[in-house]
């Protein structure tokens, strides 16, 4: 089984792993809420920014970072 998309491509889109697990969790979790509110009309989250097969948070975001819709955000000073 392989990862689609590939983990070579994901990591160089971060500074690291680390940064890769973290934006990647943040999104999916941003994801998961937006469709749990779809319901309600609330709207109060983006949804997701690339048409997927997957209908796991986790991978569309994942899609979402290969596509570069969603980056690191440099640190604020």
């Amino acid at each position: 089984m392989m990862l689609e998309p590939p983990i070579g491509e994901l990591v160089s889109k971060t500074e690291s792993r680390f940064a890769l697990v973290v934006l990647s969790a943040r999104r999916a979790r941003q994801i998961n809420a937006y469709y749990n509110e779809l319901g309600a009309g609330l709207g109060g989250y983006i949804p997701p920014q690339v048409h997927s097969m997957s209908r796991k948070p986790l991978s569309i975001a994942l899609e979402e970072i290969v596509a570069d819709k969603v980056v690191v955000a440099p640190p604020e000073e």
